[in-house]
């Protein structure tokens, strides 16, 4: 029986590694300076990324940012959000805006997975936000809060400079239909003369000293003044400064929502003579039925949630108003 040899397979040498020779040599090159990539990124706008530069330095407060580039814009309904890849010197962020967030890249790598969660908490804060008056506030100073939601959206549609100090324009209007939603000329005390219709600070320390009277309410009295002033002069700033930024914006709409909330309830519990205590079972649920068909000077019914006192005057009121 003939004898099969087996072939030998081909020993492969390994190459030899020439030292010294550069040639031959593979070199990772390392990351691109921060100077050098801020001139090569185009279509860039100061403005935004001055806007951006500040919201980050602000938020992080110890850390200075040392590069910034607008990487993807999206159009959800009348919104538009920008997200931006910024660097600082000591972390790497995305920020995205309407309204302006930071998320650390360390904990939120995909930048779709950060724009779908940023969509979910703005809308969650939204929620809130329309939630901060009760309702017989809205509905009793509902045209002030109509101004002040026309204010928010115009925010979130803002580009440009002059588009934050229209915000503040709107603000300015909000606040003036508020005091108007309030003042009348029993509150003038005998002999001064009434303010003109638009001096919003005078009507609203008027304001303040008739819904918050007393010594009980003398620190309520003086936070609303406080509040009152410090607004009125931050949205007349905004309305004229010529280098405004969306942060100001967001301070202008969040003051006069502020003012509109205080001076709100502060009004609910004057007008509606709305007991600290229910005097049946001496709970502290007390809610407020907001009546304005019942043309009276307080159109305001208090209800006691643990015991149902007042529930019987406010059914009471309803069907004799419908039996009329």
């Amino acid at each position: 029986m003939p004898t099969i040899r087996k072939s030998k397979r081909p020993v492969r040498k390994k190459p030899t590694e020439s030292k010294g020779d550069l040639s031959t040599a593979h070199t990772i090159p390392g990351p691109v300076p921060a100077s050098v990539l801020r001139s090569a990124v185009l279509k860039r706008h100061a403005h935004e990324e001055q806007a951006i530069r500040e919201y980050v330095e602000w938020q992080t407060s110890n850390e200075n940012v040392v590069h910034l580039e607008k990487v993807t814009t999206e159009h959800l309904f009348d919104s538009k959000l920008d997200a931006w890849d910024v660097r600082t010197n000591r972390n790497r962020y995305w920020v995205i805006t309407n309204p302006t967030n930071l998320y650390l890249q360390k904990l939120f790598p995909s930048l779709d997975y950060t724009l779908s969660f940023h969509v979910g908490v703005t809308t969650r804060m939204m929620a809130q936000r329309k939630a901060t008056a009760t309702d017989e506030q809205q509905d009793r100073l509902a045209a002030a809060w109509r101004r002040w939601t026309q204010a928010a959206e115009a925010l979130d549609r803002a580009d440009e400079a002059e588009d934050f100090q229209a915000v503040g324009m709107r603000c300015r209007e909000c606040l003036v239909t508020l005091i108007r939603a309030i003042a009348n000329e029993k509150i003038v005390p005998d002999g001064q003369v009434s303010p003109k219709a638009s001096d919003f600070i005078h009507w609203s320390e008027l304001i303040a000293n008739t819904i918050a009277r007393g010594a009980s309410a003398d620190e309520i009295r003086a936070y609303l003044k406080s509040i009152s002033k410090s607004t009125w002069q931050l949205v007349n700033w905004l309305t004229h400064t010529s280098n405004a930024v969306r942060f100001d914006g967001h301070m202008a709409i969040d003051a006069t929502e502020g003012v509109i909330t205080a001076f709100g309830a502060a009004l609910t519990r004057y007008e509606g003579r709305v007991p600290d205590r229910c005097p049946k079972c001496s709970s502290y649920r007390i809610a407020v039925v907001y009546r304005p068909d019942l043309n009276s000077d307080a159109p305001y019914v208090p209800i006691c949630e643990s015991c149902g006192w007042g529930e019987a005057e406010e059914l009471g009121s309803s069907s004799s108003n419908q039996n009329a």
